[in-house]
């Protein structure tokens, strides 16, 4: 009697990949091998871009001016303005447009300065009882606020009907002192509201003590776009429009402080 013994069967490879495609076990598993090393080498390079672009966004930069004065820059928002820049541009253009000394520097045609008293500028007036001139810095100060629904032709007429007239012939002199600038409070991208305390004094010529008065004030402002180049030819007016709107920022509203009110 014949012994039959079943013949072992060859084993049917492993299929890994579709399309009637045929590989081993050990052929398969360094395919896989080298398509998740791909995967993460993909995935690396997406985190490294994000990385960089997050660097580049931070970094500092060193920008030399045209005095040759070199100062450190950082890529911001067209928008953003610091707490710092916002606060300075408010103190500057409010101690620029209330302290009158009726005087006024001009250069004589050598170039050198000369002090002179000054005379005003005409800018109308809030009522028939009312000054019509306002010191020259106020004016080119006021360069500072929005041109929006004749904001500042308002503002300069209602300046004017402060001024003393003893201002123009040496009699008054007007002097803002600083007591508190507060934090700027963002409203809404590019546009923040700012607390201003201080004191209004008006010496005289008969009075020397001096006179003082609350200046306490909530001042709008809002992020604009300045000119990357000024041409040296340009206009005197031009420059000093500039020069009063060079932090990009614009008083759009001046209101009277009210310490109950926060938004």
């Amino acid at each position: 009697m014949l012994n039959h013994q079943n013949k072992p069967q060859p084993k049917e490879p492993l299929q890994l990949l579709s399309y009637n495609k045929y590989a081993t076990t050990r052929v398969g598993i360094i395919s896989l091998a080298g398509f998740s090393m791909a995967a993460l080498s993909l995935l690396l390079q997406f985190l490294n871009y994000g990385a960089i672009s997050v660097l580049n966004k931070k970094q500092l930069a060193l920008v030399q001016l045209s005095s040759g004065e070199t100062i450190t820059a950082r890529a911001v928002d067209p928008k953003e303005r610091s707490d710092e820049v916002i606060k300075k541009f408010v103190s500057d253009t409010f101690i620029t447009t209330f302290n009158w000394d009726g005087l006024v520097k001009i250069f004589n045609e050598k170039g050198e300065p000369i002090t002179k008293q000054d005379t005003g500028v005409e800018v109308g007036r809030l009522n028939k009882k009312s000054n019509s001139k306002v010191t020259t810095r106020a004016y080119d100060a006021a360069f500072a606020l929005s041109e929006n629904e004749g904001f500042r032709p308002a503002f300069l007429k209602k300046l004017a009907s402060i001024t003393p007239t003893g201002v123009f012939n040496g009699d008054t002199q007007v002097s803002l002192i600083p007591r508190f600038i507060s934090q700027p409070r963002q409203i809404k991208a590019g546009k923040w509201e700012i607390d201003f305390i201080g004191t209004l004094v008006t010496f005289e010529r008969e009075n020397n003590l001096g006179k003082g008065i609350a200046f306490n004030k909530t001042v709008t402002v809002s992020s604009i776009s300045n000119p990357e180049y000024i041409p040296a030819n340009t206009t005197d007016l031009a420059k000093k429009i500039y020069a009063a709107r060079r932090a990009g920022l614009e008083i759009t509203e001046i209101v009277d402080l009210n310490f109950g009110r926060r938004k």
